[in-house]
């Protein structure tokens, strides 16, 4: 992992990137949880967002919004913060112009930028939101939304009315060509506590569908196709070191904790 500065529109912002050794490999982008209450890029569901993507495969960034850290300027509650976000992604892809996908995560205050964020880039090609403040943001602007993702929700979460969420992800689910996965996890509250790799999993898991399911590239002129045996020993690998990772994030997350 690599601490990077980027230049925002309101100063510099810093990150923690990982670059896969793939350089076709997807992209993602993870964004925090909110400033002035406590939310960085080192939080721990975060920190899972992060580890499931760098784990499967991605080129994944992380960052602090301004005026968290070492990033400058002023939290703005919205427009600042969906600035930083494009400004981030722009980066994220100029060092990786051969990736095909591209991924946005977030967390709570995180997910609702993220979410405007996916509305102003249609080559975002999926999503995760985690915890989306449904009972205090207003996701009117999903209309429609350009893509299908995944919704997770604590069912004991004490700050995000769960109702809230699922009244979110049924609206979502009556558009056309969308389909919105909804993951409610037993017990879990706000911070997801005791249930990171619950998170982890659930993350992984979707990911790895998504990707078996996107649409093939085009073949390049003078490479070789790849057979159905070669093609499903990747699937199976991935698969392996998706288990042996969340295995591996466990005993990382119980350490930590």
């Amino acid at each position: 992992m690599t601490e990077v500065i980027f230049n925002g529109h309101a100063g510099r912002l810093e990150g923690r990137y990982h670059q896969s050794d793939n350089p076709a490999a997807p992209i993602a982008l993870i964004l925090h949880p909110h400033p002035q209450y406590g939310g960085t890029m080192n939080n721990k569901v975060v920190y899972t967002l992060f580890s499931v993507f760098q784990n499967l495969g991605f080129s994944v960034l992380r960052f602090n919004f301004r005026s968290v850290g070492r990033s400058q300027g002023n939290f703005e509650d919205g427009p600042g913060e969906l600035s930083d976000a494009t400004v981030a992604l722009d980066w994220l892809q100029s060092v990786n112009p051969e990736a095909r996908q591209c991924w946005i995560a977030g967390y709570s205050f995180g997910a609702w930028i993220g979410l405007q964020l996916l509305m102003r880039r249609p080559d975002i090609n999926n999503f995760i939101a985690v915890s989306p403040p449904a009972n205090e943001k207003d996701f009117s602007f999903l209309a429609p939304c350009p893509t299908s993702g995944l919704i997770t929700q604590g069912c004991s979460d004490e700050i995000v009315a769960p109702a809230s969420v699922t009244a979110l992800v049924k609206r979502l689910n009556t558009q056309r060509n969308v389909s919105v996965a909804y993951a409610m996890v037993e017990e879990a509250d706000h911070m997801y506590n005791n249930h990171l790799v619950d998170l982890y999993k659930i993350a992984g898991n979707y990911i790895i569908d998504a990707m078996k399911k996107k649409t093939p590239a085009k073949k390049r002129r003078g490479r070789r196709k790849k057979n159905d045996a070669e093609e499903g020993m990747e699937e199976e690998t991935m698969l392996l070191e998706a288990d042996d990772a969340a295995d591996d994030f466990e005993d990382d997350i119980s350490e930590e904790e």
